[in-house]
Parts: C-alpha cells; sequence; structure tokens
C-alpha cells in the first residue's frame, strides 16, 4: 500500500540514512536544521512502512521551495517519484501557491527530464553551485490555483 506521510523530527535519523543512500545531500545536522525551519515539510513516500521517497518543501509567502526530492534507486522508474511530484503540486495549489521551485545540477539530466514533464521550467542557472563545482538550473512551475 502506498501512503504519504508528514515526516517528524524523530525521524531525522532515517531521513540521514535514506539520504546517505540516495543521492548524499545533506550532513545529519543540515537535516536536523531543515526540520526546524519555519514553513517547511518533509513529506516521505511509504510502501507500507517502507520509506522510498523524500521530499522537502519549504512555503514561503505565496511560494514553495523544494530543497530536496529524491526516490530509492530500487523504486526508480516506477511511477513512485510521479506519484510523489503529483501529490505536492495539488498540495501547493490548495494552499493557493503560485509557484513552485527547484534546483536541479546541470548535469543531472534524469531528474532535469523528470521536472519538465510537470511543467518546470528553467529560469536561470547558479554557476559552480554544487560540490562537484557543476551548475544548478533554477527550475519554476507556476501552479494553477483555485
Amino acid at each position: 500500500m502506498i501512503s504519504v506521510k508528514q515526516l517528524k523530527k524523530k525521524d531525522i535519523d532515517l531521513c540521514y540514512e535514506f539520504d546517505s543512500n540516495t543521492i548524499s545531500l545533506w550532513s545529519k545536522k543540515q537535516w536536523a536544521d531543515e526540520f526546524k525551519k519555519e514553513g517547511t515539510k518533509i513529506i516521505g513516500l511509504l510502501i507500507t512502512n517502507l520509506v522510498i521517497g523524500i521530499c522537502v518543501v519549504q512555503v514561503v509567502l505565496d511560494e514553495a521551495q523544494i530543497n530536496y526530492f529524491a526516490v530509492n534507486q530500487k523504486f526508480r522508474k516506477k511511477g513512485f517519484g510521479s506519484f510523489l511530484m503529483s501529490h505536492l503540486i495539488k498540495k501547493c495549489e490548495k494552499l493557493n501557491l503560485n509557484k513552485l521551485l527547484l534546483e536541479v545540477s546541470l548535469s543531472n539530466v534524469t531528474a532535469e527530464s523528470f521536472y519538465c514533464r510537470f511543467g518546470f521550467f528553467t529560469v536561470g542557472i547558479r554557476k559552480n553551485y554544487y560540490k562537484d563545482g557543476s551548475h544548478a538550473l533554477l527550475k519554476e512551475k507556476k501552479l494553477t490555483t483555485k
């Protein structure tokens, strides 16, 4: 059974371990800091009780910034990432947000293609943004609010 639930501060170790086994983006301290940020929601995608995806989104005024989005390697290309992104977009529309923002490495062609399928378009570039020196594409999706 697939479900989506908000993760809590007690889940920091779970988030750090998940990240370490997927995209290795943040330290344990950075995960702890995310749980403290105002307006930040950390969402888990689960099959039964196994977390297979995590999304971190921060709402600021009428926008939301995706700070983290990953699906376990074993579950990629099976629709789970699309399920999580669709869930997030619907939530943002219900909150009457105007746009959804994110950054993705220029070298991550698979992720960039994934975001384009959801209507994200490139609005800028951050040069040498990531640890490996790769550039970040700034992506935006306009939301249709009710």
